[in-house]
Parts: structure tokens; C-alpha cells; sequence
């Protein structure tokens, strides 16, 4: 498939990450506007409020699109999700009948103000990356001992905050938490000094399972809504002291990052791949019924405060080593239930190679091999003022499906209260 060809012109450019072929869903608000639902098209947005006031589209139920999130699309299910892209498509595609009517209702992003594409249920993150667990495990246990027994049969997780998931452009602020140096007696508190970034894959689940009642693999990849751009931020040094036995808590809970575009899997579909080849057969019910991953370049940009960024890290999302179909299923199968509006982190995604890895504990290997950035500075963790930006394309012929950039700003851990 080739690129779609749109009357927005410049939905038509190579190098825009929202052609025709795409168009991802946001929320955006002008001025002192309410924020709204909307669509990328080219560097215009489509009001879909605005679109559904004057009638050229409707979900035959309550007004879907004047809100502040896509929940409720969401939950309406694949079938109208298919019809509502199928209606946007005859509406922006080249020469369609109703342009003049449309065309009103665009406006430039340039004006506009990104906002949480959806009220974010539960968050779950998963290590579903091959080569960055086998990095951080060869770091802390060895390479005898990198992967977990269970690793090659369970995609591994836990259960995240929602309450600090946040969109892309929200400022950081450095957590503090309780780390013990190694030659220390006792622990102590204060900002986090090895702070990271771990590139991820999100995706947004539109469906539902009730609790009691698991979902296969492909009914998981159903309940799909779309991906977006992830950064689970990480503390290291709270983290190293904290993890054991039961995993990550203070030092994630601080903040997560998503794109602000939420790119549907229809979008998708001609970039489906195979995950990569197993190890140990997986029990039946992980087993895939057909490509359930996708060929997406990623890389890591790092600026220092009023410098350009440097690219640190290019990956790409088929190096994960189960699906998100494959996580959501895992995660419903003991009766948990899933609901619309629920987020899966991928995992950090790196590749076998050293400049793929996508975290600057691998980059850096624990702080021993620092970064030269081209500003000249050096980095081994992120520094105030420090600004981390993901990037995440599907490359076609001629086109490309973006997430829009997935972006953040640190600033200094506040004083903790006497």
C-alpha cells in the first residue's frame, strides 16, 4: 500500500507523520477552549466535536466527541471503530463530495494544545524485552543468570499508576526516595541521582473482560484500541534498594509519559511482523495465531537545557519479545478483568546491538561508559534540565505512521517537607 492521497495537502508529504493513512486520535483545545476529541491529519487537526455538531458524523448514541477523552468511542467496539475511520477516510480522501463543508473545521496544530488522549483505567507494565532484560540481568546477576527461569515462558509485569501517567510535553519532576549506597550502614533519602527513561510501545485496550473470565490471544489483540508512544521513567538508585522481593514501586510510580496521538491498529496493518523466533515453546494459550507485533522505528533524542538534542538510541518495536495481544491475554487469563481505557507498557525495547538499547542504564552500562553528546557534554543518567524525547514511525512506501513525539522535561526534586 502506498501513500493515500488527502485534499489537506500536506497530509501528502513523505515526511508527515499523519497521512491519510494514519489518522490517529487526540484531544487538543485552542486558547480557552474546553478540550476536545480530534484527528491528525497532515498538520491540521479535524474538530470532531464541531463534526458531529453539524451532522457529518455520528455513532448513532450520546454526543461521543465534545469531551476530553476517547473513552467512550472506545467502548462502542471494533465495528464502529472500523465505521468511524471508514467515515474519515471518505471525508479527507482527494476529491471527496462533502470537502467544503469539512473544511472548516480543520485547525493548524500549530495553534493547538495537546492534551491526555483518554482517561488511563489501570496501568500495567511489562519487561518484554529480550535484549534489555538479558542486558540488566547480565548487569546485576551475571550473564550465567540473566534471564529469570520464567522468562522465556511468561511475559513478566506489574501493575503501575495511573495516577501519573501524563501527556507528552508535561514537565518531570526528579523523585526523591530512600537509596542505600553500598558501603552504607543504613539507607538515605533524598533526589534520585541515577535517573532514567525506558523507550516503550503502549497500547490503549478499547475492549472489556469481565473478571472470572479469561480472553485468547486473538480476542486480546481485538480488544485493541491503538498504540502510543510509552517513557516509563525510572529512578535506578531507589529502584536497586527497593525492588526486592516484590518489584518495581517508588521508583516508577513517580511518572510516565505517553504520545499524545493514540495511532489505531487499522493504521497499523500493513506493518504487522512475527515476534521474534521462540526459545521454549510457549503454552497454548500465549501461543500466537498470526503476526501480532509491528515494524516501527524508534529512537531516543537527549538535549541538554537550550541545546540541540542528540540521538542516543534507534531501535525498533519488533524486537519485543511478546506481543501486547500476547500480555493482555497473559494478564486476563487468572480472571483479571480488563476494561476500556486500560494502558500496557511493552517493556524497554532494545536491540541486540549497543546503540539500540533503549535506557541509559544499558547505554551507559550502569553508569560505566558515559554518553558524549554532541553538544560536547557527557551524560551516565539524566540531569536537570535535561529534555528526553521518543520517537516512533511505521516507514511505507512513500508514507509514514507517527505517534507524534513523546517528550519530557526534568526539573529538580522538590524539598521534601521538615
Amino acid at each position: 500500500m502506498g501513500l493515500m492521497k488527502s485534499w489537506v495537502t500536506s497530509a501528502n508529504r513523505a515526511d508527515t507523520p499523519f497521512p491519510l493513512n494514519n489518522l490517529p486520535y487526540g484531544v487538543f483545545s485552542v486558547g480557552d477552549d474546553e478540550p476536545r476529541c480530534g484527528v491528525a491529519i497532515g498538520n491540521m487537526i479535524l474538530d470532531m466535536a464541531q463534526c458531529e455538531e453539524v451532522g457529518l458524523i455520528s455513532l448513532d448514541t450520546e454526543p461521543s466527541f465534545d469531551l476530553p477523552f476517547w473513552n467512550d468511542v472506545m467502548e462502542l467496539g471494533p465495528e464502529i471503530w472500523a465505521q468511524l475511520r471508514a467515515r474519515l477516510m471518505e471525508l479527507l480522501a482527494e476529491g471527496a463530495a462533502e470537502r467544503t463543508a469539512v473544511e472548516p473545521l480543520l485547525i493548524p496544530q500549530a495553534q493547538a494544545e495537546m492534551h491526555m488522549p483518554l482517561l488511563v483505567g489501570e496501568f500495567t507494565d511489562f519487561y518484554a524485552g529480550k535484549h534489555h532484560a538479558t542486558n540488566v540481568g547480565t548487569m546485576f546477576r551475571g550473564p550465567e543468570n540473566a534471564l529469570p527461569p520464567n522468562w522465556l515462558h511468561i511475559p513478566i509485569g506489574y501493575n503501575g499508576r495511573a495516577s501519573t501517567v501524563v501527556v507528552s510535553g508535561t514537565e518531570i519532576t526528579r523523585p526523591n526516595g530512600q537509596t542505600k549506597a553500598p558501603d552504607a550502614d543504613m539507607p538515605s533519602f533524598g533526589p534520585c541521582k541515577r535517573l532514567d527513561i525506558e523507550l516503550e510501545m503502549g497500547a490503549i485496550i478499547g475492549g472489556s473482560s469481565e473478571m472470572g473470565h479469561p480472553v485468547s490471544v486473538q480476542q486480546a489483540d481485538d480488544m485493541i484500541f491503538g498504540y502510543v508512544l510509552l517513557n516509563d521513567w525510572s529512578a535506578r538508585d531507589i529502584q536497586a534498594w527497593e525492588y526486592q522481593p516484590l518489584g518495581p514501586f517508588q521508583a516508577k510510580a513517580f511518572a510516565t509519559s505517553i504520545s499524545p496521538w493514540i495511532v489505531t491498529k487499522a493504521a497499523l496493518e500493513p506493518f504487522r511482523t512475527s515476534t521474534p523466533p521462540r526459545e521454549k515453546e510457549l503454552l497454548p494459550y500465549l501461543q500466537e495465531p498470526g503476526p501480532l507485533l509491528y515494524d516501527i522505528d524508534l529512537h531516543v533524542t537527549m538535549a541538554p537545557a537550550g541545546k540541540d538534542g542528540t540521538t542516543i538510541a534507534r531501535t525498533n518495536y519488533n524486537q519485543v519479545y511478546y506481543s501486547a495481544a500476547q500480555q493482555l491475554a497473559h494478564h486476563a487469563s487468572s480472571g483479571c478483568a480488563m476494561n476500556a481505557g486500560d494502558l500496557i507498557g511493552s517493556g524497554t525495547i532494545s536491540g541486540p546491538e549497543k546503540s539500540e538499547r533503549g535506557s541509559l542504564l544499558e547505554l551507559t552500562w550502569g553508569g560505566k561508559e558515559p554518553l558524549t553528546l554532541d553538544s560536547g557534554e557527557t551524560r551516565t543518567f539524566i540531569e536537570d534540565g535535561d529534555t528526553l524525547t521518543l520517537h516512533g514511525a511505521a516507514k511505507g512506501d512513500g508514507y509514514q505512521i507517527g505517534f507524534g513525539s513523546c517528550t519530557g522535561t526534568i526539573r529538580p526534586a522538590p524539598k521534601f517537607p521538615a
